[in-house]
């Protein structure tokens, strides 16, 4: 997420990289369980999916990218499908920028899900908006997973999906497979345009490079290397961890209480 009164730096091995305030992202990943919302991360991370399923209580990952020179850091956060603190689910959406909700085309239940979420994330949203007098559009895409099932376990119909998005247009909705990897470089491509983030961005436009290569990531030799064939480069922290409850929440009151506003100033509950 954008902190106007920081620097985000990245620490791995021996490298600390340095990502200015206005280019860090936080991307919220939101929907029921087992839909497949880890599976979709892991083939924006890895370009892998995983059989195994694995309840997810609340996964943090961090990618810093090299774009013709300038460093960027988009956040994710793969939140539960079960919600246990509402709170917590309230506290992620107030600090997210960009929106994934997620939900399997074989399970209506889940679509309804996603209808409640993006109900939620627009009035949440709406009430800091009214709060910081900020205008900046809210990028979201509803993405219906499992599409490489049969046609004949479909409950939830295409036109549905669409319609949830025809009056938003920073709104997109997509039908993808994480399991065959389909139209999920797509659905990223058309989420960063949205939220006017670099194209580069998108899994397949960028060259992956390995945490030992960190120490150079930022020097002038390596962004200038091979620039012919791509000038773009992403990097996954592995030592990256959460920002803690009090610094998510700090950054929402500062938001909220300007410089040389009150603190009495009504702001937006949490709970």
């Amino acid at each position: 997420f954008q902190d106007q009164a920081m620097m985000k730096t990245m620490s791995g091995g021996n490298c600390t990289l340095n990502v200015p305030a206005k280019n860090s992202y936080r991307m919220v990943v939101l929907g029921a369980s087992r839909v497949g919302k880890s599976s979709i991360v892991s083939r924006f991370l890895n370009g892998r999916f995983e059989d195994q399923y694995t309840p997810t209580i609340e996964d943090f990952h961090r990618k810093v990218y090299n774009i013709r020179g300038d460093m960027y850091q988009l956040d994710i956060l793969d939140t539960s499908g079960n919600h246990p603190f509402p709170a917590m689910r309230r506290l992620s959406i107030l600090t997210g920028d960009v929106f994934i909700l997620v939900f399997s085309l074989d399970n209506r239940e889940s679509f309804d899900e996603v209808k409640k979420l993006q109900k939620q994330i627009l009035e949440v949203k709406s009430c800091l908006k009214n709060k910081t007098k900020e205008s900046a559009d809210l990028p979201m895409v509803i993405c219906g997973n499992k599409n490489d099932h049969s046609e004949v376990f479909r409950k939830v119909r295409s036109d549905e999906g669409e319609n949830l998005v025809s009056s938003d247009e920073n709104c997109a909705y997509f039908e993808v497979s994480a399991k065959k990897n389909t139209n999920v470089d797509e659905m990223f491509y058309v989420l960063f345009s949205m939220a006017k983030l670099p194209h580069e961005m998108s899994p397949a436009l960028h060259r992956k490079i390995s945490i030992q290569y960190g120490d150079t990531f930022q020097q002038k030799s390596f962004r200038m290397r091979r620039i012919k064939d791509m000038d773009a480069y992403g990097m996954i922290s592995p030592f990256a961890r959460r920002p803690s409850v009090n610094s998510d929440l700090k950054y929402i009151k500062s938001k909220v209480l300007r410089e040389g506003q009150s603190r009495e100033r009504e702001k937006c509950t949490i709970q």
